[in-house]
């Protein structure tokens, strides 16, 4: 179950007596969190103190929790038990001699589950929540393990990130229901600078919005003031405007940098990680930007449009030959600031100087 379909589910009628949540995004998870809450206990702050109860069961056993869930409280009729952790309850590494004992325990752990979902305590939802792993890479077979664990429980709901598409029509409409007014440009600096995180990119706009109230639309210095590590995001563009051999353009740039106080060496790894990326991608034959999000993203590295269009860009505007100098002539600075008393700034501007000439 996806936690679009889930929030529908308690739209049409009572929530399910147990609930496994699973992975690790956190803007939907807490979303469906605060709508159970709502649906269980209602909105009063009262009852969600004495209804709601928090168990771990990293450090209780499951059995205590599900007792915990038997049992009727003098102060709440309606309850909801979050039990966290969930992953916890698998066994870790087990010896020949202990495996025995531990699929004992285990088998007794899930026969003990599937009686209370033969009986569960009427106004009372429990929720076993595992978001620790995810559901890609070495992640998958572990959050396999948790979903066969847990498989007597019917209703799944799986947290999985957003995709780059999603992510940015989440923005949007945030945006639109904020009354913020964000451009195009300034909607992937927002990405960029977030890194794609909804719970981040929520928080952001937020602030976005109180500080401008509204009134006005967005601009980059307001994202670059306002939202962490949007600075890297000013790096960008000077990777764009180095792309577009706009020499006087990313000369602003580092003029802008240097103001604000940027790391260098910091600035100088983000250039050669894109050199180094549409050299790659250049190699490979790679002809546009969904071309190159495509094919990094299937080895793994997770990449963004905005950013592989910034690739794009740079692949356009150097020839292979270009691109290995290029990478050739980072090297060559990286070195240069980390001499015995370098002078950041020129080494930049010969940098770009190089880089951009015809």
């Amino acid at each position: 179950m996806t936690p679009d379909q889930f929030l529908l589910s308690l739209q049409k009628g009572a929530p399910a007596p147990v609930y496994l949540f699973l992975g690790p995004e956190p803007y939907q998870r807490d979303r469906c969190r605060q709508a159970l809450l709502e649906a269980v206990l209602g909105s009063a702050p009262e009852d969600r103190e004495s209804g709601l109860t928090r168990v771990d069961l990293s450090e209780v056993p499951l059995a205590a929790a599900l007792d915990d869930a038997r049992a009727l409280s003098l102060f709440a009729s309606r309850r909801v038990i979050w039990i966290g952790s969930a992953e916890a309850v698998l066994p870790r590494g087990r010896t020949a001699a202990s495996a025995e004992s531990d699929e004992s325990a285990e088998a007794g752990e899930t026969n003990q589950l599937a009686a209370y979902l033969r009986e569960p305590t009427p106004g009372t939802v429990v929720v076993l929540e595992s978001s620790r792993y995810g559901f890609e890479g070495e992640d998958k077979a572990k959050i396999e393990r948790v979903q066969k664990y847990f498989a007597t429980i019917p209703v799944q709901v799986e947290f999985r990130p957003f995709s780059p598409e999603a992510v940015r029509s989440l923005a949007q409409a945030l945006a639109k229901k904020t009354g913020l007014q964000l451009g195009l440009a300034e909607l992937a600096m927002l990405l960029d600078a977030t890194g794609g995180d909804a719970s981040r990119i929520a928080v952001e706009i937020e602030k976005l919005y109180l500080f401008t109230g509204g009134a006005r639309k967005v601009t980059a210095d307001d994202i670059a003031a306002l939202v962490p590590d949007a600075q890297a995001t000013t790096i960008f563009a000077l990777v764009a405007a180095l792309g577009r051999s706009d020499r006087t353009r990313a000369l602003e740039i580092l003029d802008t940098l240097a103001r604000e106080g940027e790391y260098m060496p910091l600035a100088l790894t983000f250039l050669a990680t894109q050199f180094r990326t549409a050299l790659v991608a250049r190699e490979a034959g790679l002809r546009n930007a969904a071309q190159i999000q495509a094919h990094f993203t299937k080895l793994g590295a997770r990449m963004w449009p905005q950013r592989a269009r910034e690739i794009e860009q740079t692949v356009g505007a150097f020839s292979k030959a270009k691109l290995e100098r290029a990478v050739g002539k980072l090297f060559e600075a990286d070195r240069a600031l980390r001499d015995a008393r370098p002078d950041d700034r020129i080494v930049m501007e010969e940098l770009i100087l190089t880089l951009t000439a015809a």
